[in-house]
């Protein structure tokens, strides 16, 4: 397992989605996640420390774990499948570990809220940017402008080489 941190929110200008940038705590590669709005303004608002008066869906479910006695040790980011990211929350209580299917965007928000270490595989920070990018649109893969279509499928060694110069920069900023 590799342990990520949340670099940054961004963007996709592409598809105006909110895309969480997971970047290797002892490295430089990234893994972008693209998230629903209401995942990122709670990641966000959490990065900023902002507090309300009430809780939010992942505070409640962050103090309902704490007050069942329990404590999140890790989320794990384990697999992608037709561009859907899949994550474990683990969950300790009493000596006893418990393992929780949910998605990557929640896991991240609740475990930001825990203080809970975010991990990966080394297959998804090497591979999966590419199945990705196959479905997005990329101004140097090939890849024609939007309403037109391309006739030139664009090489899983071109998306990997274009996917190594993008920068969390290249995102725009997501604001909540």
């Amino acid at each position: 397992m590799i342990e990520v941190t949340v670099q940054s929110l961004g963007l996709d200008r592409n598809s105006n989605t909110p895309v969480v940038i997971l970047q290797e705590r002892d490295g430089s590669r990234v893994l972008p996640i693209w998230i629903g709005p209401g995942e990122a303004s709670s990641i966000a608002m959490e990065l900023a420390g902002m507090n309300f008066s009430r809780p939010l869906t992942h505070d409640l479910f962050a103090s309902a774990i704490a007050g069942l006695g329990g404590s999140l040790k890790r989320v794990i980011i384990t697999k992608v499948v037709e561009n859907t990211y899949y994550a474990e929350m683990i969950i300790s209580r009493n000596g006893e570990f418990f393992s929780l299917d949910a998605r990557p965007s929640d896991s991240i928000a609740i475990a930001l809220r825990m203080d809970a270490g975010i991990y990966t595989t080394e297959d998804l920070l090497e591979h999966t940017s590419i199945e990705i990018a196959e479905a997005s649109d990329f101004e140097e893969s090939g890849a024609e402008e939007e309403g037109t279509e391309s006739e030139e499928i664009p090489k899983p060694e071109d998306l990997k080489e274009y996917l190594r110069r993008l920068h969390p920069e290249d995102f725009g900023r997501f604001t909540p």
